[in-house]
């Protein structure tokens, strides 16, 4: 019964926390299924998280007020293209760093560890003077390839390949494969859990970036969704309901992406849960 009692308690206090969790996003959901006026008159109370005439008018509204699907192709194109070349580019400098013995390995490795700790606020000034010189401001590209190589990512690939077992390797050399066929037909496919955290962790943090896409884009036609959503507050009249639908529309695409993912998410956290 101790025990029982005890397990309820742990559950009941899990699913609060859920709770607490998500009431930001079904307050979010439920505003942007009401009207301006009962978003404002229901606000501070339990009635905010129950649409009681729902209604896609605000979806509708976004679409009409701005260039809302010009904003999602952009963030989808701009994430996609940094989760698609670094996972390439932080793969292959993983793999190098646990595999291979050569000169300066434990000083690159020891430069990625420093990196971790540096935030992109810190080098954001010399890194906008540097795009600013080669001409890239307010285009794909400035928001792309500055993100390609990432240390974490790189850390995390490095971690996973050092507890893969080196007979795989072996006897795919004894079959004469080399050392791109052995990453690209041995390792990558016994990596699959690495891949998909890296590639879920690097699409969240790109999705949501802010402050890089505010210094170096000016025109509509590259702007992200988050930059877009601090435009579309500002533009008169102030519609909460309409607001509240931009984000779901923002946050949507990020679930689903967990969603198709979150099986091998889940397995590489249980992995890395069992080598601690």
């Amino acid at each position: 019964m101790r025990h029982a009692f005890a397990q309820m308690l742990a559950y009941t206090a899990l699913a609060a926390l859920a709770l607490l969790f998500l009431a930001p996003v079904l307050l979010m959901l439920a505003g942007s299924l009401k009207s301006d006026e009962r978003v404002l008159v229901e606000a501070g109370s339990l009635a905010a998280f129950f649409p009681t005439d729902a209604s896609l008018q605000n979806y509708r509204d976004v679409f009409h007020r701005v260039a809302f699907s010009c904003y999602l192709f952009n963030s989808l194109f701009i994430s996609g293209a940094i989760v698609a070349l670094g996972l390439v580019v932080n793969s292959l400098a993983g793999y190098a760093l646990a595999r291979f013995e050569w000169g300066g390995r434990r000083v690159l490795l020891a430069a990625v560890l420093a990196i971790l700790i540096i935030p992109l606020e810190a080098i954001a000034v010399p890194l906008f003077y540097e795009v600013t010189l080669l001409g890239w401001r307010d285009s794909y590209m400035v928001q792309i390839l500055p993100f390609v190589a990432n240390a974490f990512a790189v850390y995390l690939f490095y971690t996973f390949f050092l507890d893969l077992p080196h007979e795989l390797e072996d006897a795919a050399r004894v079959d004469g494969a080399g050392p791109w066929r052995i990453f690209f037909y041995i390792i990558v496919p016994n990596s699959r859990p690495a891949f998909a955290t890296v590639g879920i962790l690097t699409f969240l943090t790109q999705w949501g970036t802010f402050l890089w896409p505010l210094l170096v884009t000016t025109t509509e036609e590259v702007r992200p969704l988050p930059l877009a959503l601090a435009y579309f507050y500002t533009l008169p009249p102030l519609q909460w309901g309409d607001i509240f639908a931009f984000g779901t529309l923002m946050v949507a695409p990020v679930l689903v992406i967990f969603l198709l993912f979150q099986h091998w998410f889940v397995r590489s956290v249980v992995a890395a849960g069992l080598k601690g």
